[in-house]
């Protein structure tokens, strides 16, 4: 599969830079075609989303050096709850009729109607990371977030033999991408393991690391003495709910715990036995081909609805395969310093 992403975003391209057909960009006095491509995260603050603004830059350089006129312009809510500040970002963006928007939707529902009219007013919109319920978007491009979630199932589930009781911390209401991997999660365990008895699974962690501890430690206070696994939905619970075990010193594997996103301290934590699993998304190639698609479609080319990026489970057992490690450290100085 590894192979295959890595050969993706070049087959994508080099379909792009061949098309003849130009439409929706600016001309230039030379009568060369150039885009302004707008890239809207759920959040600027978690190391997610640099990776997620990484991906668009390279797709930017690599755009220009191929003679496509690409400008990317990065702007976001600070935090991944804040519904309005987003959707003002879009309608701003709509207003200042940038060629495309690629955007990872902090609200499914919220954030349906900014798109929609973002697309009667002719500027096309590429989704990616987390879904949207609309269908008027151009391309979805993001993780099979449910199979993300049943690969965490199934880890936690072989690592507790089977039985024991588990705790899901979700993340936030309304997060399309989050809420697959919890009903993957769920599902799974209820399918296969049916030992595994259900502590809590109605508890949100909110969009901080901050938020994520406090939900993290009244969990722990309540179950502490009875829970044997935990799955965490992304990145901030994640890295929160590891902080907590750690202070309550049920870290190290006493407690298993399986998290979601390879956020520096949350690969530190499972190198160091305080994680026992991560299901690593490839948040560079999402937001890569968010572009490129976007760039295709501007350019009058087909385009696929659903373009699956990947997800695998990382393991200690695992963590030093090179392909691994790829996902694992991605080079974001490559592209967000100069």
């Amino acid at each position: 599969m590894n192979s295959i992403l890595r050969l993706l975003p070049l087959l994508v391209l080099g379909g792009l830079i061949g098309c003849g057909k130009q439409s929706e960009g600016t001309r230039s006095s030379a009568g060369a075609t150039s885009y302004t491509i707008a890239v809207i995260p759920k959040g600027t603050t978690h190391e997610f989303w640099k990776s997620i603004h990484a991906g668009a830059v390279k797709a930017e350089r690599e755009l220009n050096q191929k003679g496509v006129r690409t400008e990317i312009i990065w702007k976001g809510p600070l935090k991944e709850d804040d519904r309005d500040q987003q959707i003002q970002v879009v309608e701003n963006f709509m207003s200042r009729r940038v060629s495309g928007i690629v955007l990872a939707p902090l609200d499914s529902q919220a954030l349906a109607n900014p798109v929609e009219n973002a697309i009667r007013a002719k500027v096309p919109v590429v989704i990616i990371d987390s879904g949207l319920k609309s269908d008027q978007y151009v391309s979805f491009v993001a993780t099979d977030n449910y199979k993300g979630g049943q690969l965490a199932g199934e880890r936690l589930g072989k690592l507790l033999d089977g039985k024991g009781n588990v705790i899901l911390l979700r993340y936030a209401v309304g997060s399309a991408s989050t809420e697959a991997r919890e009903a993957g999660f769920l599902d799974t365990l209820k399918a296969k393991f049916p030992d595994i008895k259900l502590l809590s699974s109605d508890q949100y962690a909110g969009p901080t690391r901050e938020t994520g501890y406090q939900a993290s430690q009244n969990l722990l206070n309540r179950f502490g003495n009875d829970v044997n696994g935990i799955f965490c939905p992304c990145e901030p619970p994640t890295i929160a709910m590891a902080k907590a075990l750690r202070d309550l010193g049920k870290a190290g594997g006493k407690v298993k715990m399986v998290g979601f996103d390879a956020g520096s301290q949350s690969v530190t934590d499972l190198k160091n036995g305080d994680v026992q699993g991560l299901v690593v998304q490839n948040p560079m190639l999402m937001s890569y081909l968010g572009v490129i698609t976007m760039v295709k479609h501007l350019q009058g080319e087909p385009v696929e609805k659903r373009i699956d990026t990947g997800v695998v489970l990382v393991t200690p057992e695992n963590m030093q395969q090179p392909e691994i490690k790829e996902l694992l450290y991605p080079p974001l100085d490559k592209y967000l310093k100069e």
